[in-house]
């Protein structure tokens, strides 16, 4: 019962804290969207006393708690995965501006020569 209560004490604190950082702009929706999916299944899983052993026997896990650890790992995962592909999509942005940059410093260098 007592780490039951700390469960949802820290689930709520978690749930609260995505909350908080969605509010103030430093997290965005897309990217909070599995924090949040996150914290509600384990604030689920720390209010349903038998809930742990029930998601780890209909997965076929028969150590209940490894089941906590296989679900943070998967979250890992989806957000190494997220971020991978935000960072190639930042790496082109950022390669397409350079080249636009390059291209319009070019450009500025002719005109300087010709006004000359």
């Amino acid at each position: 019962m007592r780490i039951q209560i700390i469960s949802i004490i820290g689930s709520l604190i978690f749930t609260f804290f995505i909350l908080y950082l969605i509010r103030r702009k430093r997290l965005k929706e897309a990217y909070a969207l599995i924090w949040g999916i996150m914290s509600i299944f384990f604030l689920i899983l720390a209010c349903w006393v038998d809930g742990l052993t029930f998601v780890s026997n209909l997965i076929g896990i028969f150590y209940a708690p490894a089941t906590l650890f296989l679900v943070l790992l998967l979250t890992v995962i989806l957000i190494m995965i997220q971020f991978s592909v935000i960072i190639s999509l930042q790496v082109n942005k950022i390669r397409n501006l350079s080249q636009e940059l390059a291209l319009l410093k070019e450009q500025l260098s002719r005109l300087e020569k010709d006004k000359k």
